[in-house]
């Protein structure tokens, strides 16, 4: 029945209406994970419910032909993670969580999520279509490819997304409960900066995308001047701001910065070439672009369009 859905309207609100199916069904698969696993430590709930709820999403992506239908889980998990944290049995001795922290922390997670899900399923034509990284990894791979997807394109990004996340078991699940301080307020910085940081980096890159055919030629004006890729830099910099709240929290935390150094490790190794070596076989100009501007940390006085 699910085929026959996917291939029969494929109109966006049909698209989208198959996709919040499979995340309704991602829950209740998380929900029941977490019962089965009831009294264990907070860590180990979080992975079998995020286990379950992955390999619900990808049942979905299976039967409708689209690994595309697991693109939002990366923004879409922490939404779920972080409240269910903060409110939930796990904390240590039910100690009482600092309000100004988790007030920031909830926000801040929540303002990320809500706006990395709303400009993915804005750019979303429905499930006609599907990521161009897919549909490249379907030809290379031939009849393996979705045990490939299973492993690379779901699996994968969830155990990133779980490791970026462990901060968060520090602030509301750990037992050191220390009262917001400085460092509370250098992550909340770094954090906020970050949500701004990819926020203005996507509206600046769709609006470019808005006013120019495809493929629309480098966008080199605004944040995309000083760095190729402000919105992944902006990725990079919200998961250690996390990692600021959760050594906030407890110092002896230090360990849960392996998560933003596991997704560092991805963007610089994979997202960006992958993006790169596109960009190089589209548009002429870029390899020119590559040499005047760096791929993510600004330097001002190397910008595009700079003497």
């Amino acid at each position: 029945m699910l085929a026959r859905m996917a291939g029969a309207e494929r109109s966006r609100g049909a698209s989208f209406a198959c996709v919040a199916l499979a995340y309704l069904a991602g829950g209740a698969a998380a929900a029941a994970a977490a019962r089965a696993v009831a009294g264990a430590p907070a860590w180990a709930a979080v992975a079998a419910a995020d286990a379950a709820a992955t390999l619900a999403v990808f049942a979905f992506s299976r039967a409708f032909d689209n690994s595309s239908v697991y693109d939002p889980y990366w923004s879409v998990a922490p939404m779920v993670i972080a409240p269910a944290l903060a409110l939930g049995p796990g904390r240590a001795s039910g100690a009482a969580l600092p309000a100004v922290r988790t007030a920031l922390v909830l926000v801040l997670v929540l303002a990320w999520g809500a706006r990395l899900t709303w400009n993915w399923a804005r750019g979303w034509r429905g499930l006609h279509h599907e990521d161009w990284r897919y549909v490249d990894l379907r030809s290379q791979t031939g009849r393996g490819y979705w045990l490939v997807s299973l492993v690379g394109l779901h699996f994968m990004p969830t155990i990133c997304v779980y490791a970026g996340c462990l901060p968060l078991l520090a602030v509301f699940a750990g037992g050191a409960a220390r009262p917001a301080g400085p460092l509370d307020a250098a992550a909340a910085l770094v954090t906020a900066a970050a949500v701004a940081l990819e926020a203005t980096a996507d509206e600046q890159l769709r609006a470019h995308r808005l006013a120019h055919p495809a493929p629309a030629p480098t966008l080199a004006t605004g944040l995309w001047a000083f760095c190729r890729h402000p919105n992944y830099l902006g990725e990079i910099l919200f998961w250690w701001g996390l990692f600021l709240f959760g050594l906030a929290a407890d110092p002896r935390a230090w360990w849960t910065g392996a998560g933003a150094l596991v997704i560092t490790a991805l963007f610089v190794f994979v997202s960006v070439p992958l993006a790169e070596k596109r960009a190089l076989a589209r548009r002429p100009e870029y390899a020119l672009h590559v040499k005047r501007v760096p791929a993510l940390l600004p330097r001002p006085w190397r910008r595009a369009g700079a003497a």
